[in-house]
Order: structure tokens, then sequence, then C-alpha cells
């Protein structure tokens, strides 16, 4: 017997000795795209149609194939399928709900095509009729929470999932897809958080949930009341808890894989072979795949609830060592939702080798460190974007009273070994010997890693004013609270020192494309914030002192700074009101280095010293505060708060613009394939 071979959607004998024939699904497809109703002749069509396995390719290309005016001709038939797969969804027959499915994502994205030319034909007419509309989505959104919700199979649920993600990202725009207007109306929020909140769910489509949950809080955020935002914004702790978890879980697995890849990799062996003479410096970078997606999930979370910046703060038992092995997980949960361990598949037993403290894990440490790795490299867009998001998320949580307590809590201390990007002029930390320190330490680490890190000609002016900008929130806090963090501040204060020597030596290359007065105004007021209020909450009297040893010792960083702003403030140009700004706020540190300097001198003349030591700068320093007049500078501990309307908008939706596209390039046709499905339903009662 010849063998059999199908192609798009053709059965043809390997002898060719006859014509191809088509397999029956596309035939009756053929049937739809005539204008006579396919059920006259074959009043089964319909019932039949969906126990065939869908040809996506063949059913999509149709559509493509078309120009508006034949698929006008042929609306009737198409709003009869839409119809028609609708009401399959509620079959008993798994097999008929997948071919539906199927189909829906066919039409969906077949139909979406045809309107991106100038046929000008309306997409829900197109798919549903105007008058039916309404109903028609009702039905399908009732099905696919139906089915969601249900305790059924997971693959259904799966192919729920992707159908949703079809909808939503058929436009770049998300914005301009009319259709979610119906998706807003009926809504299927608290059927993604039951996926979130039941681990099996969770796991097997915890991606999928959470991308299409962030989708849809950014659908019209700025024009109109949506629903799933308000939603988020007042979930409870239990489904917070969830949600919060999953992400952290995806990220920490990325973070997690990568750390074993170079720990194990080929070049890691190699770089121990030859004693890292020529190649280390390339490779121990590490870098895992951004995320998008995720991390404006995350984001979303934090900026909408603070529940969910309490979440972070939680540690939790996922986080440890040692994993044993769990049950599966019951339907009705005999622990609260999302405190029962995930399976050893999900996270494998073994922990990173980078926590010594297991107990005191929590999901803010994740992210720090995930943060860590994905801020070292902003070179490319979404790398850029995912570091900027990284930022904000820190923003929020710099802004919150609940977050900034639980970070500055001396009681609550942690091991958290951040990535630090491989530099010739520097040596690799030990990371056996990682202090505990309270969170916030980390959180200033990973800020000074950002500063010292990222001085470079394509230089990502936006994210270090973000970074200072978190910095300065922190020490508003400790000002306001009085909090003496025990942290290495001269670290700090050597990285902004650096940082504006950097800005000075690139002048004419900066100011070509940004304005570095702000950035530098920011640095100096830093200063100015330790200089007037550093005896609030510097941990010790010698903390100042070394404060004014480190200003002291690079005076003439400060004043080729005042020479720059001077000469910039005293012409008519277009700097000149920035640079006049930045000359105002040097008022107290030149008077530092005026008044300290000639006393230096004096002292080292009249002991005949050509250099002094750091203790005996620090003498004459602490002899001759008295004497030292300063001016009150306002508004030092002050800040505005984030604004994401005013001044983030269009940083968003061009990021939601780049996450569909990606998600709706993934959603390729071997996706939502049937192979799987048809082993799982193999048998029809």
């Amino acid at each position: 017997m010849a063998q059999v071979e199908k192609r798009g959607g053709l059965l043809r004998k390997s002898s060719a000795s006859k014509k191809p024939l088509k397999e029956k699904v596309v035939l009756m497809y053929d049937e739809i795209f005539m204008t006579e109703d396919p059920s006259k002749c074959s009043p089964r069509f319909w019932e039949e149609l969906f126990l065939m396995k869908v040809n996506l390719e063949y059913l999509e290309g149709k559509l493509e194939s078309l120009d508006g005016e034949e698929l006008m001709k042929i609306k009737d038939n198409i709003n009869c399928l839409f119809q028609h797969c609708i009401q399959a969804l509620g079959e008993e027959h798994p097999i008929r709900v997948v071919n539906a499915l199927q189909t829906l994502c066919a039409l969906i994205r077949g139909v979406h095509q045809k309107n991106k030319s100038t046929s000008g034909f309306d997409i829900i007419n197109m798919l549903m009729g105007f008058d039916k509309a309404e109903l028609c989505m009702k039905n399908l959104m009732e099905s696919l929470d139906s089915l969601l919700c249900a305790e059924g199979s997971e693959s259904l649920k799966s192919l729920c999932l992707k159908l949703l993600l079809c909808l939503v990202t058929v436009t770049d725009n998300i914005s301009q897809n009319t259709i979610l207007e119906y998706v807003m109306i009926n809504s299927i929020f608290e059927a993604i958080l039951q996926i979130l909140s039941h681990p099996p769910s969770r796991r097997e489509h915890g991606y999928d949930a959470v991308v299409l949950l962030a989708l849809l809080v950014n659908y019209r955020k700025y024009e109109s009341v949506n629903p799933y935002i308000v939603k988020l914004s007042i979930v409870d702790d239990e489904a917070t808890l969830n949600v919060s978890i999953w992400i952290l879980f995806f990220l920490f697995r990325q973070y997690k894989d990568k750390e074993e890849e170079h720990q194990s990799g080929f070049f890691s062996a190699l770089t121990n072979m030859v004693g890292s003479m020529f190649i280390a410096d390339a490779h121990e970078k590490i870098s895992v795949q951004t995320n998008e997606a995720i991390l404006l999930a995350l984001y979303e979370a934090v900026h909408l609830n603070r529940n969910f910046i309490t979440v972070l703060a939680q540690s939790h038992p996922e986080m440890g060592l040692v994993m044993t092995p769990v049950s599966p997980a019951p339907t009705t949960p005999v622990t609260p939702l999302g405190t029962t361990p995930p399976s050893s598949d999900v996270i494998s037993s073994v922990e990173l080798p980078l926590d010594a403290d297991v107990q005191t894990s929590n999901l803010l440490i994740t992210f720090l460190k995930y943060s860590s790795i994905v801020m070292q490299d902003t070179k490319d867009e979404h790398r850029l974007h995912s570091g900027k998001l990284c930022l904000i998320i820190l923003t929020c949580i710099a802004e919150d009273q609940y977050a900034n307590a639980f970070l500055h809590d001396d009681n609550m201390n942690f091991r958290v070994n951040l990535h630090r990007m491989p530099m010739r002029h520097r040596k690799k930390a030990a990371d056996k010997n990682l202090p505990c320190r309270p969170l916030v330490c980390a959180v200033l680490d990973l800020m000074v890693e950002f500063i010292v890190t990222h001085m470079m000609k394509e230089f990502p002016m936006d994210l270090y004013i973000r970074c200072i900008q978190v910095v300065h929130k922190l020490l508003c806090y400790q000002k306001k609270c009085r909090v003496r963090l025990h942290y290495t501040w001269r670290e700090l204060w050597s990285a902004l020192i650096n940082l504006l020597k950097f800005l000075m030596s690139n002048e004419t290359v900066l100011l070509a494309k940004h304005n570095i007065f702000t950035l530098a105004l920011m640095i100096v007021n830093l200063f100015n914030m330790f200089i007037t209020y550093g005896d609030t909450f510097l941990p010790t009297p010698s903390s100042y002192d070394e404060l004014y040893y480190e200003i002291i010792r690079m005076h003439q960083s400060f004043d080729n700074l005042y020479s720059m702003v001077l000469r910039l403030s005293t012409n008519a140009g277009q700097w000149k009101e920035a640079a006049s700004k930045v000359t105002h706020a040097l008022v107290n540190i030149r008077a530092i280095i005026n008044h300290f300097n000639p006393k230096i001198e004096s002292y080292a003349a009249v002991n005949h010293i050509s250099q002094l030591s750091e203790e005996q700068v620090l003498e004459v320093v602490r002899a001759n505060y008295d004497t030292l007049t300063l001016k009150l500078q306002d508004g030092l501990d002050q800040y505005e708060r984030y604004s994401e309307q005013h001044k983030e908008a269009a940083f968003f939706k061009e990021l939601v613009r780049s996450i569909s596209t990606n998600v709706r390039r993934n959603l390729a046709f071997h996706t939502l394939s049937q192979e799987v499905l048809l082993k799982e339903f193999s048998t029809i009662s």
C-alpha cells in the first residue's frame, strides 16, 4: 500500500499516480468559505466539524488569502463558525472543546491580520456581528472562566489561556483592541487568581496567567476605569501571596539555572585551568534572559497594592536550601493557600550555595539578586527596559513606610550575595564571608554597584537618576526615623565622587545628549543631606568625621565641579540656569574645604609633616568643628513621590507594545499543537 503523506491540508499518495486528496477538515473549511450556509446540505456539519483535528495553518492561511471584499461576502458563515465554536465550549466531549478553542485562535488571528490592511471592515462585526457581539463575548468569557476554574484537564486550561493571550495581543497596541472592552465587562480576574492560588495549576500555567494579568491591567489604564486595576489594588493578602511567590519563583529559577551554568560551564573549567589569564574578564559576567512581562507584573502588583510589598518582606519555606518532595496538593488545600511548598520539579532540592542563613531568606532577596544580574548589562533595549523596571520597583519600595521599616529593622539581618560585574581594577569579592545585615544594606550595595559599573560612552542617564533617587529616599527615611545604619558609607561617597569626576571629564560628549547638571545637583544634594542631617542617622560620630575627611581628601574634584558650573552659569547658554543650581548647592561643601584646608596645611607646617595620615587629618577636623559656619539648606529631606501617569506613561505604553508583540510571536503553531491533547483525550465517552 502506498505511503500516505500529509502536507498543508493535503493527503497524497507518494506514487503521485492520482490527484492530491484534501483531508476532510480542509474540505469543510472550504465549504465555510463559500457564500452558502454549509449546514443546509449537511445538517450535522457543525457537529462533525469539531470532531475533526484543526488545521490551524490552513484556516489562518485561507483567511489571509482573501481580500476585505471577499471576506465580507462570507461574513455570515464566519459569524456562524464563531458562534458554534462558543457553543462547542460547553460540550461534554473535551476533544470538541479543544478543537473549538483552537479554531477560535485561528479565527481571531486570521481576521485581525486582515485588519492590518486597508480593507476597512470592523473586526467585531466580522467575527460576531454587531447585533450578537455582546451576547457572544459574554458566553465566550463565561465558558473560558468555567474551564479555567474547573477541576478538569490542565491542557484545556493551558489552551484557554493561550486563546486569551491570542485575543489580547492581536494588536501591538492593546488599547486599540476594541474586543477587550468585552473582556473588561466580563472579568476573568478571579479565575486568574485561582490558577495562581492552586500549586499544580500555578506550576503549569503560572507564566501565562501572570503575563495575561499584566497585559489586561494595562488596557486603557490612563483613559478609563480598568476593572483589573481596581481588583488588583484591593486583592486580599492570601491571593497576593500566591501572585508574588510565583513571580519571584520564576525569576529565581532563571537566576538559579544561570548561576549553576556559570559555576559548572566550559569557560569556568577552562578559566581554572589557565589561571584566569586571558578569558576571566570576558566570561565571568552572568547574564539571564530578561523577562519584561514578568517584571511588569511584579511592578503592577507592587505599585497598585501595598500588600504585595508586605509579602515581599515575608520569609517563606519555599526559599530554603532543603526541599522535601511533597505529595500532590489536594483539591481543597489543608494549609493556607500559598504556604504549601512547591514540588521538587519546580525548584530542585539544592538551592544556590549563596544563602548561609537559609531560614531567613525572603522574596525581596530574590528580587535583589535578580536585579543585580539584570542591571549589569543595559546596552540593548530589552535589558535597558528591564533595568529601568527593576529601579522603578525599588523606587516604589523605597517610598513605602512598611517596606522601609522592614528594610531597616536591625533585628532582621540577611546575607545577600549580589552579583558584581567583573572589573580589572578590583578584586573579586569573597562570597563565603558575607556579613548579616539589614536588607537596606543590600539595596544600597546594589545602587553603589550600578554607579560604579556604568560610567560609559552610552551613558544611561535615566537609570542613574533613578538610582540616586532610590538612595535619597532611603536617606530621607533614615533621617525622619533617626535610623543609625551601620553601613560602609565610604563606598557610597567614593562612588558618588567618581561619578562626578566622570561627568566632568566627559562634559562635552555628555552635554550633547544629556543635562548632566540634573544628576550633578542630585549627587551634591546627597552630600548636603549627609552634611546637614548626618549627625541624626550616621552610626557614630566618627562616621561624620569620615564624611568630612572624604570631602577634604577629594576637594580637587569639588573644586573642578565648581569651576565648571561657574563657567557655564556666567555664560548666556542653554545650561545657565541648571549650572547655577549646582553652584548654589555647593556652598556648604566649599565652606568645609575652605575652612579645613588652611588648618590642615598649618598643622602640617607646624609639625613639619609633608603628608598627613588619615588620623592626623581627622584630629584637625575634630578640633575645628566649632569655628565652621554652614548655611541651612531647605528641602534636602523632601522628594517628589513616584507618579506613573504623569512621567512614565510613554515608557509603559512602549513596553506593553513590545511585550504584546513578543507574546504574539511566541504563540506559534506548535504551541497550539493537539498532539498532547489528543493523547490526553484519546477516548470519547
